[in-house]
């Protein structure tokens, strides 16, 4: 009853943020806002086209010339971010509650998870500002040859609705770390808690015209982003088809800097000899089910090795009735609400395609919760999988795991490695040389050994392949956002 009594006072501002004042799209459009949860009309949102996003770029870029933000001293910068960082946990409510009505996903994880990351991210790359120290490259006495790092200018972000304030946190923080102004294009399926986050950050300190948001459609919105001439820098997260239509809008625009996360399809390894039965189980079912499975790195590819499986299986269908979906506003609900009902027909059109290919539905299968309104997908297993069927090849973003076996290290390897992706993967085995030698074949960017997704801030992210190009978190991510200028300087001492 609390968390409806709180539905029923938060009031949505759907209007984009452009130079530091909310505005609606030029055009007078705004598309309706609508909840997973139960198909409501959360709001109407500002349907942004071209002359919303010049407009926001042009802000950007006098903000960045004119260096209200980036000629700060570092330190002043760093207690605007970690009181931005601060500023998010004192909303986190409010900001938890939105998130769930906006895209789905069960209000304590909302509130646990994606709140405190976005925070936490905020605040470590406020936290890095003044301790990231230039370099003096080695020469002889008459020169000194500095090695500076600079902001790259306007940065355009597009982020998915899979995880809204994270996947903002891990562009913007860095970004706007080094001294860059900032273009948010929030997913239009999931738009609010990006505006309330820009909010957040002017009440802060953050200069108006530093960090704008423009919603909307991608083609409307998105791609005049991707192809402005005035943006130096293009940040996206999102899927593989798409990523590759920004790689080749930045080329065609002005060659501006591209950094994509894309698609995934994890491949999770069980060896015969995992240390730990019982917690493997609860990991590859547990995350592939975390956020409905709407998750770049879920582990939806599930290899298991022929000996063990059966018993796997039968641990593993065990855990599956605690998965059941339910009212994301209900505080026992582990897996709440697909995006929308385009999103939820796409994991059902997975699911069917599983089945005519031949796989064996273990669980699942079907639409559940009907009655609500809302998009809601059983969570669901397929055995005997191939990995030349549609659902071991194709992203689903959705509660569906894929199991197949394997014989040997060399065997799983070659099979893990079948893909156009390489975002993450996880081996369990109490074999040191076995976990060291599958964890250096693997072609991901991440590999998790006896645990699935334990990595936090200080680490990269991204994937080999078709999972993009590039690094966020960590201090690899401020590569992205930075232009390294050489600068020499000929001594000629008079001692």
């Amino acid at each position: 009853m609390k968390n409806e009594d709180a539905t029923q006072k938060l009031q949505f501002d759907g209007r984009a943020l452009i130079n530091g004042k909310r505005v609606p799209a030029m055009s007078g459009e705004a598309f309706d806002c609508i909840s997973p949860v139960d198909g409501r009309v959360l709001t109407t949102v500002a349907r942004c086209g071209e002359a919303d996003v010049d407009a926001a770029v042009a802000a950007a870029r006098v903000a960045f010339e004119d260096r209200r933000w980036s000629g700060l001293a570092p330190a002043q910068r760093k207690r605007i971010m970690i009181r931005f960082a601060d500023l998010l946990l004192a909303h986190g409510d409010e900001l938890a509650l939105t998130e769930t009505l906006d895209m789905g996903k069960p209000l304590k994880y909302a509130r646990a998870v994606d709140v405190n990351s976005a925070a936490n991210c905020i605040r470590w790359y406020g936290e890095a500002i003044d301790k990231i120290y230039d370099e003096i490259a080695p020469t002889a006495s008459t020169a000194l040859a500095l090695i500076t790092r600079g902001p790259v200018g306007v940065v355009g972000v597009i982020v998915p609705w899979n995880y809204p304030m994270i996947m903002a946190s891990w562009k913007i923080a860095p970004a706007l770390a080094a001294g860059n102004s900032v273009v948010l294009k929030p997913s239009e399926k999931s738009p609010l808690t990006a505006l309330r986050m820009a909010d957040l950050a002017l009440e802060a300190g953050i200069p108006p015209g530093v960090f704008n948001v423009v919603t909307g459609y991608g083609p409307e919105a998105g791609s005049p982003l991707a192809l402005h001439m005035d943006v130096d820098c293009i940040a996206f997260t999102g899927s593989t088809r798409v990523g590759k239509q920004i790689h080749v809008m930045a080329g065609q625009s002005n060659l501006k800097r591209a950094w994509t996360e894309l698609g995934g399809k994890s491949p999770n390894i069980v060896f015969a000899d995992c240390p730990n039965l019982d917690k493997a189980v609860e990991a590859a079912v547990g995350s592939i089910f975390f956020n409905q499975g709407e998750s770049c790195n879920a582990p939806s590819r599930l290899f298991v090795e022929e000996s063990i499986k059966e018993k796997f299986l039968e641990k593993a269908l065990k855990l599956v009735p605690a998965f059941a979906p339910g009212n994301p506003l209900d505080k026992a609900t582990v897996m709440g609400a697909i995006v929308d009902q385009t999103q939820m027909n796409t994991v059902l059109r997975y699911i069917e395609s599983g089945r005519s290919e031949g796989a064996r539905l273990l669980a699942g299968g079907e639409q559940a919760l009907r009655e609500t309104g809302g998009y809601y997908v059983q969570p669901t297993i397929f055995d005997g999988v191939r990995n030349d069927m549609t659902i071991a090849r194709e992203e689903i973003f959705g509660p569906v795991l894929s199991v197949l076996s394997f014989t040997d290290a060399s065997d799983v390897v070659r099979q893990a490695n079948q893909s156009v992706y390489g975002l993450q993967a996880a081996v369990w085995t109490r074999d040191i040389n076995k976990a060291h030698g599958v964890a250096r074949a693997l072609r991901a960017g991440t590999v998790h050994v006896n645990q699935y997704d334990e990595d936090d801030i200080t680490v990269p992210f991204g994937g080999f392949r078709q999972s993009g190009i590039g690094r966020d978190k960590s201090l690899h991510a401020f590569d992205k956002y930075t232009e390294t200028k050489t600068t020499w300087i000929r001594i000629d001492s008079p001692v």
